[in-house]
């Protein structure tokens, strides 16, 4: 009966924090904005033209469209150090404007794939890529250096790519240029993206296996010259909204990806461990300004946090988090169903504080026992730090002898360092970063068990209607190591992400019988 209180006191408490929250609220997106420059690869002329009708149609922002071969629009952007918006095929051609400093945010747009286009009825009867290298086959293909379809197409054709070569009648800067060629029959095949082809009349795609691992994505990047990001992401935005730019693309022929529900500022959530805030705060605050959206985050102990997510049912709540930034990896499977992948940012020690000079002589975890000790904790219940002090405890058997001393357990460390500020404790357990923003306050002791660290995950919610959203808040965070580190944090953000349903705990923090 106990237990089963406890659950009702932590279920309410996490109930009520989802009223205690930080919101970032920004301006309208395209507040004083008339006009955008956008760079725009030329196979994605069609969907992007009939996109930026619309848009202008809607919030009354001209768009002015720029087309020409990925690499030629690259090169120009470069030399320029203007515009907003660029639309790029492939994926490596976003990576080469990442490299150059050229680009900030990515949204992707949609999925495309090199094919051999022919005439209709394939009157030539081409069915591989060795047909392209006959002597009786006038083959077009795009400039390597001057379009995305030209480059992969070099890259899918490894060791053959100079017979094709060779055998190239026509080479243009654009696949639009070398389809309308395949069109009037100056040529008998040409090798284009999969959605080009349905933009032309009398033409067919032809599917071939080499071409089956150079699947790309068409993105939309906000360019690091624009004097108006807010509004750029706003049209990124819309470019990829099912109900707004991602229905034309997929009426032009295109694989649109999974874009978010459109809003016109949107309104996210985020559920954060306590340890977070400090290395956050200015992040969130910068992140909703720059996205022109209303980002709410719930600080708090995330065993209080994963007890709300429980109480809401189900994921459709409107309350429930679209992003999970907790305070250590124990706390991810109780949620991990809602909650795929998860990407490690940073970890943090465990460790004991206590007051300046450490007058009560404490060295060890075991010297929280002695008679007459103020010792502050995390509640087990309700944070991360709590559950994972309790289990190092019992552990080591020192739970009973410690816990008659306790004076205080509270949801998370920040309480405890404000009381041992106060001089209310002599003693706490608490994470080194909340430590580190009080050194000049207090002595820190480590604690020597394999426990005695915390591992930060964020994860994004598998069905939220702001992934690429969230996904973007997560590019962000990963960029700014440095502020991490600032904050007291180990950075661990350059390792793959991990699938939250294959996270295993340590024995030691596995629930055990009393």
């Amino acid at each position: 009966m106990k237990k089963f209180a406890a659950l009702l006191i932590c279920l309410a408490i996490g109930l009520a924090a989802i009223a205690i929250f930080h919101k970032e609220s920004t301006p309208s997106p395209i507040s004083g904005s008339k006009s955008l420059t956008v760079y725009c690869a030329a196979g994605i002329k069609k969907p992007v033209e009939a996109v930026a009708k619309k848009y202008r149609e809607e919030f009354g922002v001209e768009v002015q469209l720029q087309y020409g071969g990925t690499g030629t629009l690259l090169s120009q952007i470069r030399v320029a150090k203007r515009g907003d918006v660029f639309i790029a095929a492939d994926d490596g051609s976003v990576k080469d404007a990442q490299k150059f400093g050229a680009v900030n945010e990515v949204v992707q747009l949609a999925l495309q794939y090199p094919v051999i286009a022919v005439a209709s009825g394939n009157p030539k009867q081409i069915k591989s890529v060795k047909d392209l290298l006959r002597d009786d086959v006038k083959v077009a293909i795009a400039n390597p250096e001057a379009a995305s379809i030209g480059k992969i197409t070099k890259r899918a054709m490894g060791a053959d790519w100079e017979a094709l070569e060779k055998n190239v009648a026509v080479m243009k800067p654009t696949v639009t240029e070398i389809t309308a060629d395949l069109t009037i029959g100056a040529v008998d095949a040409a090798v284009v993206w999969n959605s080009t082809v349905p933009q032309f009349k009398g033409v067919e795609a032809i599917k071939v296996p080499e071409f089956n691992d150079h699947t790309e994505h068409v993105s939309a990047t906000i360019l690091t010259a624009s004097t108006q990001p807010t509004a750029a992401l706003h049209f990124a935005r819309y470019l990829v909204a099912p109900e707004k730019g991602g229905a034309i693309f997929k009426e032009k022929g295109f694989d649109p990806v999974e874009g978010d529900k459109w809003a016109d500022r949107p309104e996210m959530i985020l559920f954060s461990g306590g340890v977070n805030r400090p290395a956050v705060e200015e992040l969130l605050h910068e992140f909703a300004e720059r996205e022109g959206a209303d980002l709410s985050t719930v600080f708090n102990g995330c065993g209080i946090l994963c007890a709300s997510m429980k109480a809401m049912t189900n994921s459709a709540h409107p309350k429930f988090p679209d992003a999970y930034y907790a305070c250590d990896l124990c706390f991810v499977p109780p949620v991990a169903k809602h909650f795929p992948v998860s990407v490690m940012l940073t970890e943090t020690e465990i460790g004991i504080v206590v007051q300046k000079g450490n007058p009560k002589n404490i060295k060890t975890m075991a010297d929280l026992a002695q008679p007459k000790l103020r010792v502050g904790l995390c509640n087990a219940e309700q944070s991360t730090l709590g559950f994972m002090t309790r289990a190092m405890l019992k552990a080591s058997a020192l739970f009973t002898g410690i816990q008659k001393n306790v004076s205080v357990e509270v949801p998370t460390a920040d309480f405890l360092i404000n009381q041992m500020r106060a001089g209310g404790l002599d003693a706490a357990i608490v994470y080194k970063v909340n430590y580190q923003l009080q050194e000049q306050h207090l002595d820190y002791l480590p604690i020597k068990h394999e426990g005695a660290k915390a591992v930060q995950p964020f994860a994004i919610r598998g069905n939220s209607p702001n992934k690429q959203l969230a996904g973007r808040l997560l590019a962000l965070m990963l960029k700014n190591r440095k502020k991490f580190e600032e904050s007291g944090f180990t950075w661990r953000g350059d390792e793959p992400p991990i699938k939250s349903a294959d996270i295993v705990l340590p024995e030691f923090l596995k629930p055990k019988a009393d």
